[in-house]
């Protein structure tokens, strides 16, 4: 039985209004390359939140002078919080990124309200900047990650971060030791070879192996503090980091272990997780850390496992009253309500409408790495997006998807994001019919990006033979064109859905207007609702012919007739 929501609701608005923007947003899966079909290491992520613009970083290499001070920026709030010192040598970053392939994102789960407020001036998101532009490898990234953090301090609150580079992939997690207290604890685990994971503003790593350096990483405080705390007192090998940091609520398992479990039963079905690990009737049952996908998944999989709203599932958000007649799986915030008296709820899925951009990280061993790494980076909802190719090696980004075009409160036709949530705000109005159009736009563009790819990069392994820095401004120029041709197209499908469905009307393929009916389903919902106010005659009544008038009657004369307008004179 699902526990009654109405004893989670309080926590709920008061978490609600205690946490960065980022809270109930993003989600993260990542791929060890036993786990992939050409032996990939893949990351993605979905940056959510209702304030993000979307669009694409790019960070040219540099060598810093000694002494050359580096400010950090809180990534949520544009607030300035201090200066550390910067490396001697930086390297390029494209989005979430870098020059080696090494990639990072992330999902917030914010934890224990008493860790809030930690001394610090390195935020999540400058945080994973500065392992991008310093770390090589995974291992490298998870070093300098933790390593800033006990020097100069953790702003923000508990963090799950997806690390990989071409060869593994792990999970670190951290969280602060709250108001006053520098540094952080933190435990990074690496995903044995083919199995996959993810994460989703819960934290997911419970017991570790202590004496497994391979796999495990972690601070040396991360169980002694939470034993000072009183928070843990039985034996090491017993330590949960989750259950200790972020103990799993309602909260938890409704709007983001869900997320995990749609992505694990989709991509292992053969486990038959129920529905039970993420409606919060069964608290005792707990999803595993990773799991092995049925079959080894292309990097094609990976976009489709990034979209997704339960469809199929008792979760479905295309079923109910609130989908209206075109199956819209879109519940606009508040996520939780009341009415009535009584408190109810949206499911949070993958695919939410406030993404600000997505993407798939795909790295390659046996490639050169301007030409292995490969940044499928699209913007907005993930199911409308189109995830278009930004190689690593590259100098520059697309026009219409860099910074500077536009922002969240300015609109432009140039800027890709604004394009995208032009087509993407038309579909929710007639989902069912409008998805049609744009999974077909979508399907031709990525399907051409990936039967592309092999010829792609052929030339520019040629090129990198003789000059990596022609395999660049070649991958540059590709990725580049890319995105115009990804925002063009776009713009036409935006154009092409607003005549086609205008006032509530289709325009069939000879552009004849129909008149398509709504679902019978939603007629009887209308019936039920409104009952005899809209209800018609089964058959209209009978109209008899008024009687003629008598024979002895003589009708009146016609008045003489007059003319319209005034006569010429």
């Amino acid at each position: 039985m699902i526990q009654p929501f109405s004893k989670f609701l309080p926590a709920l608005a008061v978490s609600a209004g205690l946490v960065a923007p980022s809270a109930l947003a993003c989600t993260s899966l990542l791929v060890s390359k036993g786990a992939s079909a050409d032996g990939s290491t893949l990351i993605t992520y979905s940056a959510d939140s209702h304030e993000l613009y979307g669009d694409l970083t790019h960070t040219p290499a540099r060598r810093n002078a000694p002494g050359a001070q580096r400010d950090i920026i809180e990534w949520d709030t544009g607030k300035f919080l201090g200066r550390i010192p910067d490396a001697p040598v930086t390297y390029s970053v494209v989005g979430n990124m870098n020059e080696h392939q090494l990639s990072v994102s992330e999902s917030t789960f914010t934890g224990r309200k008493e860790l809030e407020g930690p001394a610090g001036i390195i935020d999540y998101g400058s945080l994973m900047q500065l392992a991008l532009e310093r770390a090589k490898t995974a291992r490298e990234a998870i070093q300098v990650m933790t390593s800033l953090v006990a020097e100069h301090g953790y702003a923000s609150t508990g963090e799950s971060f997806s690390i990989a580079d071409p060869k593994e992939a792990w999970i670190l997690e951290m969280i602060g030791k709250g108001t006053g207290q520098k540094g952080a604890v933190w435990v990074a685990r690496k995903l044995p070879e083919g199995y996959l994971a993810a994460h989703a503003n819960q934290s997911r790593i419970r017991q570790f192996p202590l004496n497994e350096s391979d796999s495990t990483l972690y601070s040396k405080d991360v169980i002694s503090f939470a034993r000072e705390k009183g928070w843990f007192k039985g034996a090491d090998k017993d330590f949960s980091f989750a259950d200790t940091y972020h103990p799993l609520d309602f909260e938890g398992t409704r709007f983001a272990e869900g997320r995990v479990w749609s992505i694990f039963r989709r991509a292992a079905p053969s486990l038959g997780l129920g529905v039970e690990y993420a409606d919060g009737s069964a608290p005792q049952k707990r999803l595993p850390l990773w799991v092995k996908p049925d079959k080894k998944l292309a990097v094609q999989d990976v976009m489709g496992l990034m979209r997704d709203h339960f469809e199929g599932t008792p979760l479905d958000m295309t079923k109910d009253v609130g989908a209206g007649p075109y199956a819209v799986p879109y519940r606009w915030r508040p996520m939780t309500w009341s009415v009535d008296g009584k408190n109810y709820l949206h499911e949070r899925a993958i695919s939410t409408q406030q993404t600000g951009f997505s993407f798939v990280a795909q790295m390659r061993s046996w490639l050169p790495a301007p030409v292995g790494g490969v940044l499928w980076f699209g913007v907005d909802d993930t199911f409308t997006t189109v995830y278009t190719p930004m190689y690593a090696g590259i100098r520059r980004a697309p026009q219409h998807f860099a910074q500077g075009v536009a922002s969240r409160g300015q609109f432009s036709w140039d800027s890709s994001f604004w394009v995208f949530n032009w087509v993407s705000n038309q579909a929710y109005a007639r989902w069912s019919d409008m998805i049609v159009d744009v999974q077909r736009a979508q399907g031709e563009l990525e399907g051409q990006f990936l039967a592309d790819q092999p010829d792609i990069e052929k030339a520019a392994l040629e090129l990198y033979k003789s000059s990596p820095e022609q395999a660049r401004a070649y991958l540059t120029d590709y990725s580049s064109q890319q995105g115009d041709k990804v925002h063009a197209r776009w713009r036409k499908l935006g154009e092409q859905l607003l005549v086609k469905y205008i006032d509530g009307n289709v325009r069939d393929e000879q552009g004849k207007v129909q008149h398509p009916k709504y679902p019978d389903s939603w007629y009887r919902r209308i019936a039920q609702d409104t009952g005899r106010r809209v209800a018609a005659p089964d058959s209209p009544p009978e109209v008899k012919p008024a009687d003629a008038p008598p024979a002895s009657v003589k009708p009146p004369a016609p008045p003489d007739s007059k003319p319209t307008v005034a006569p010429a004179p």
